[in-house]
């Protein structure tokens, strides 16, 4: 099998991504996204996309820090390897430094699977408690969404896909 680079799946184990090269060499790669999600999620606008995520915080972080914005942004490339960002924004209200927090999100995803999106945003919620990619980072990510690093692999082979065209 070619051995071209799988950009986004280098770090998993060469038979998973020897499998995905099979998917692409037999043409096959995006008739299989399409059976494991075939849905489009309806979070078109930067105020859904606000209420989904404190939906989801209220359901599993109520207790975590309160964010202010939630949004698509067009200016999030996948090159750089951010699908999502997880900011805090600080400005000065008369003599008091105010952080603001914002999600964003690749406006990219807004054409992806629903379960693609809800895994970004249990992504970049659970940065509100753990700042790192650590054990108790992705302890939290499970938490939240029990299949998220499936779903997470399965991104990845999703942004493949669309890498080939």
């Amino acid at each position: 099998m070619s051995m071209q680079p799988l950009r986004y799946l280098q770090a998993y184990p060469q038979h998973l991504q020897d499998q995905v090269r099979q998917l692409i060499a037999e043409e096959r790669l995006g008739e299989y996204l399409e059976k494991r999600y075939p849905g489009r999620h309806e979070v078109q606008s930067d105020k859904a996309l606000y209420a989904y995520a404190m939906q989801l915080k209220q359901e599993h972080m109520r207790n975590a820090p309160a964010v202010d914005k939630v949004l698509y942004d067009n200016k999030l490339d996948v090159v750089q390897r951010a699908l999502g960002l997880n900011t805090a924004i600080s400005r000065v209200q008369g003599g008091k430094l105010k952080a603001k927090k914002e999600i964003r999100v690749a406006s990219l995803f807004k054409e992806a699977a629903p379960e693609f999106l809800q895994m970004i945003l249990v992504h970049e919620l659970a940065h509100l408690r753990e700042r790192d990619h650590n054990k108790a980072f992705y302890q939290l990510c499970e938490y939240m969404l029990p299949s998220y690093h499936q779903l997470e692999f399965d991104l990845r082979v999703y942004l493949t896909w669309r890498e080939l065209g």
